[in-house]
């Protein structure tokens, strides 16, 4: 079985407005780089970028190693929370994105941890490099394997 780390983020230029995500999956023992994933999602408000952060890692992961153990760690402490059982979930949108994303790994399989946005500077990267590539023409979409 294989640990991992995800590292998501969520962009909107405006809220809502323009919006976009990132991961960054990492090898949890050797803090190796395994995939950088960004992509724009439309019109959409911060949330729900971050939430489609967090989707897109734990597909990227499960794409390896569908009984992965993953530490998803996000500076949203709403998705944090929320996917931690803490907070409830009031928004049916973002429930629905949190339904999907307790269904790609088993939940048992997967911790979150909130980190400040200053040591989450590769999964904003992506979220950044995608929307701007996206609103300069091109299609926003980032698919980096290592």
């Amino acid at each position: 079985m294989t640990h991992f780390i995800v590292e998501a983020d969520g962009a909107s230029r405006g809220n809502p407005g323009h919006a976009s995500f990132g991961s960054v999956v990492r090898n949890s023992q050797t803090g190796e780089l395994v995939a950088e994933i960004g992509g724009v999602i439309g019109h959409a408000t911060n949330n729900v970028a971050e939430y489609r952060g967090l989707i897109s890692g734990l597909e990227t992961v499960a794409s390896i190693d569908p009984q992965a153990i993953v530490e998803v760690r996000m500076d949203s402490k709403l998705v944090v929370e929320q996917m931690s059982g803490r907070w409830a979930i009031k928004n049916a949108g973002l429930r629905e994105l949190a339904m999907a994303a307790r269904e790609i790994l088993p939940f048992a399989n997967v911790t979150y941890t909130w980190i400040p946005r200053e040591d989450n500077k590769a999964a904003d990267a992506l979220a950044n490099e995608a929307l701007d590539t996206h609103l300069a023409g091109g299609s926003g979409e980032i698919d980096r394997r290592f």
